[in-house]
Parts: C-alpha cells; structure tokens; sequence
C-alpha cells in the first residue's frame, strides 16, 4: 500500500488542472476612459472573486491588444465601460467574426456610447439602441420588466438605485428584450448641466435588455457608473445572470414565458 501511495498522488496532481478547469472562459474588457477610470479598481477583484464563486475562468484586459489573440476561446466577453471605439479596424473585424461565430457579448454603461455615431453601424446594431444623452446621477426606482431572464433572479420587483440614467432613440432592429426599466417619476429627467437638455423616454424607458444578433447573444444594461455599484451584490448578481445567460444561453425559466 505505501509503495501505492506515492503513485496515486502523482496521478492527483496530473489530473488536477482538469478539476481546476471552469465551466467556461470570460474575457473582461476595462479599458479606463475620461470619465470612466475609477471603477476599474473596485471592479477587478469583484469579477476575480465572481469567477471563483461560479466556477468560471476570467481574463482581464486593461487595453484593446485582447482583441488581437484568439477570441474563440471566450464564451463571452464583457465590454466593461468599454465601447467599440475603443477597437481598431482589424480589431473590429475580428470581435465580429467571433459573434458571428457564436460567441455572447455583455455591453456595460458606457459601452453603449459609440463615437463618432455610425462609423461602425454592425457595433451600434450590436447595441441595439443608440445613446442619446443623460442628466445627473439620481437616485430612481428600477423596474423588473422580465422576471425571467437570469439578469433579474437577484432583483427585487422594484428596486433602488442611483446612476446615469442614459436616454436612447427607438430600437434599431427588432426583437429587443426588455429586462429592466427606470421610473421616470422617481427621478427629475432634465436635472442637466447647463447647456445642455434632457426630457426623458417618458414611460416605455428601457435600462437593461437582450437579444439574438448576427449568430452570437448580446446582453446589454446601462447601469454601472459609480464606482460604489461594483461592490454591490445586487447589481454584481445582476451583471452575472446576463453573462451566464450570454455565455451559455442557459438561464431563462420558461415557466414565466419570456422566450
């Protein structure tokens, strides 16, 4: 038995990284911007500790070189406050064909921000709606408008919470789904800077939604500008319940009917 021994842990450790191995692969994208740099301190060991609690692997990048290896190896990838201007025209390309291909996007906040707008419609397609302005964080009440999408199973019906409350025009294809939206009585829609104007979406105003694009899964949520929201474990459960759905399309309960 003692001579067994040795022998059976050599083929433990041989077989470990397989037990090591998580379900799928997630790519994070946290490109830091003007007005969006903060977060990334406060939101890298929340997503390294995410990835542990639900057994997957993580990448993150800091930068778009990401988008130059092999993408094929990511069931999905989180754009982070990072929008598609932030890639090159290979890089374009590539994050394209890896849709194409099958693969889930998760678009968050100020990934839904494209400029110069229509430089790059397949992207801005990708989002789903485009961005129009926002006023002043405030403080509004959130609204579950798909209790059967993953991205809810954490949510109250209703519940509180403080953030840019982005304007969108009308959707640019059809069969957009959403999965939360912001009260506009809650909070003052053209509480703006000078010079500027905002009058809202008025009672249809979406927040958060998915769809089927172009071969690959998109899950899409405005919310996600202060610092503080990725040290929240609501909105983290938020966040995870549309990269599980994005990364696997698993997720959505048929009993409530959303599919």
């Amino acid at each position: 038995m003692k001579r067994l021994l040795p022998c059976l842990l050599l083929l433990l450790v041989a077989c470990l990284p397989a037990f090591a191995q998580g379900q799928f692969k997630v790519l994070v994208v946290a490109i830091p911007n003007q007005y969006h740099h903060d977060y990334t301190v406060v939101a890298k060991p929340q997503f390294e500790r995410m990835s542990k609690q639900h057994g997957f692997d993580l990448d993150w990048a800091w930068n778009n070189s990401a988008f130059d290896g092999d993408l094929s190896r990511y069931a999905a990838i989180v754009l982070l406050n990072t929008p598609g201007d932030a890639l090159q025209k290979p890089q374009r390309g590539k994050l394209e064909a890896y849709v194409r291909g099958g693969g889930g996007i998760v678009a968050v906040h100020r990934a839904l921000i494209f400029n110069p707008p229509g430089d790059w419609p397949w992207f801005e397609t990708l989002i789903g709606r485009s961005f129009r302005i926002h006023p002043m964080v405030q403080t509004a009440t959130v609204r579950v408008r798909d209790p059967a999408f993953p991205a809810t199973f954490g949510l109250p019906s209703r519940w509180i919470w403080s953030d840019e409350w982005y304007e969108f025009g009308e959707p640019l294809l059809p069969g957009l789904r959403t999965v939360l939206s912001v009260d506009e009585t809650s909070y003052d829609p053209t509480r703006i800077w000078p010079g500027q104007v905002a009058r809202g979406m008025g009672a249809e105003h979406p927040v958060a939604w998915y769809h089927a694009y172009d071969g690959g899964r998109v899950f899409v949520t405005a919310l996600g500008h202060p610092p503080a929201a990725y040290d929240d474990r609501v909105y983290l459960d938020h966040l995870y319940g549309g990269i599980w759905w994005a990364a696997t399309g698993k997720g959505i309960d048929p009993a409530t009917g959303s599919e």
